[in-house]
């Protein structure tokens, strides 16, 4: 079991290494290392009580509520244990030295950071927050929360809010490498459930999906949930999990998280309906499972994630080789790299002209036959013509004329007869450089 645990801290660091290095997935068709790694990703529409179950498993109050679309950005939630007595902290990746000890910061910091990427507005981003909490109350596991599935934009959000949301979550649980926590509200018609949908679709044989009903307690007097749970009404391949969330009275009271799971352990273990499913129900249950489930999960993954990581270590390593060595960092050393490239090529153009390699032949039918051929093929008649100087020179003159023609004017002369020039000079400088470009190439790399 320590042997998993550590296996699912690796993998934790891991996906903190790719959303650095810009590889968070979901909005490329490209294989990445971020898609290869086993994850939890929580689905449900809004107000279908995710907040609740996440900080239910967590045992802590962190997540910014409200109305409308609260989560605008993916939230990787990584849970750590740790040792009992030792204090519970949350620690975020864009800010790595800072501790947060007091749950309500890390909310505002949630809020804060999303607004630092999408504005005040009701904009969604793929661009993942990543935060890390370590307590003696939780498991091992790697949850992430997604925007809730909506049916209607409201006020401040484009039309295509909706298509949006779906194709963010879509591109999360598509993936084979997902474990998808589908919340559904107990006091809903799960025909009409989004998660439901949205997972069977995905995942038509449920091998993936994990079926939680939420807001048991909130049902109508004389019905139940049983056939769900049990698995009749809409069968899965893991059992679902019922979850009762803290009342809306209890968070107006700042009930903690603790006395709000005890409270649901005691709605189980009482319940007439329920009380024979009590020890597989609750959030913490829920935890267990989720993590368990994960570690296998990982465990049967990992040859592949070992072979992908070799596979991309090696691709690198050809690259870096191909463009060669590394350049230095101060700018002294970088002066003096640059001075030897130059004396390099200095001294392999020269051996060319030599004859010492080959191409000389080449460089020598440009100069000598090419050039020449484009400047005799040049307007020079027209241009030192002398109707062409009388203009230049009683242009120079001005108003009044001088006894000796000024300088100004043989300088325009000049400059067109060298502005003439520059068209063959330069095609002669491109048709060398073509010609030894991949030669010169292939020496430096």
């Amino acid at each position: 079991m320590a042997t998993m645990e550590s296996l699912i801290v690796t993998v934790n660091r891991i996906q903190r290494a790719c959303t650095v290095l810009g590889d968070h997935g979901g909005d490329t068709n490209l294989p990445t290392l971020w898609e290869a790694l086993p994850s939890v990703v929580v689905v449900g529409g809004q107000s279908s009580g995710k907040s609740s179950v996440l900080e239910s498993i967590v045992g802590r109050d962190f997540l910014p509520r409200g109305s409308g679309i609260v989560t605008r950005r993916p939230l990787v939630l990584q849970l750590h244990k740790t040792e009992r007595g030792l204090q519970e902290y949350g620690e975020f990746l864009h800010l790595p030295k800072k501790k947060f000890t007091d749950f309500s910061m890390v909310r505002k910091e949630i809020q804060d950071e999303t607004d630092r990427m999408t504005g005040k507005s009701k904009q969604i981003s793929p661009v993942p927050i990543h935060l890390s909490i370590y307590s003696p109350n939780v498991v091992n596991l790697t949850l992430i929360d997604l925007p809730g599935l909506t049916k209607v934009a409201v006020e401040g959000q484009p039309e295509s809010i909706v298509q949006d949301i779906e194709i963010m979550v879509r591109s999360y649980v598509e993936k084979p490498n997902c474990i998808i926590l589908a919340i559904t509200p107990a006091n809903q018609d799960i025909a009409t459930s989004d998660a439901m949908k949205l997972s069977r679709e995905v995942d038509p044989t449920g091998e993936r999906t994990f079926g939680v009903l939420t807001k048991l307690d909130l049902m109508d007097k004389g019905t139940n949930a049983i056939d769900v749970l049990e698995g009749r009404a809409y069968p899965l391949q893991h059992p679902w999990v019922g979850i009762v969330n803290r009342s809306q009275a209890d968070i107006k009271k700042n009930v903690d998280m603790i006395a709000s799971r005890r409270k649901e352990r005691e709605f189980f273990a009482s319940s007439p309906d329920y009380g024979h499913l009590a020890s597989k129900m609750g959030s913490e249950y829920l935890a267990k499972v989720l993590s368990k489930h994960l570690e296998s999960v990982i465990r049967a993954r990992l040859p592949g994630i070992t072979s992908l990581i070799n596979k991309s270590i090696e691709e690198l390593e050809a690259e870096l080789s191909h463009l060669g060595r590394s350049v230095a960092v101060d700018a002294g050393a970088q002066l003096y790299t640059i001075l030897e490239l130059c004396r390099a090529f200095d001294r392999i153009f020269k051996e060319h002209l030599d004859g010492g390699r080959p191409g000389g032949d080449r460089i020598y039918e440009v100069f000598d036959h090419q050039l020449p051929a484009a400047l005799r093929k040049l307007p020079f008649d027209r241009h030192l013509s002398l109707q062409n100087i009388r203009k230049v020179v009683s242009e120079a003159d001005g108003y009044q004329p001088h006894l000796i023609a000024p300088e100004q004017g043989y300088r325009r002369l000049i400059d067109g007869a060298l502005n003439c020039f520059r068209g063959p000079a330069e095609a002669s400088v491109d048709a060398v450089s073509s010609l030894f470009k991949v030669a010169f190439s292939c020496h430096f790399s």
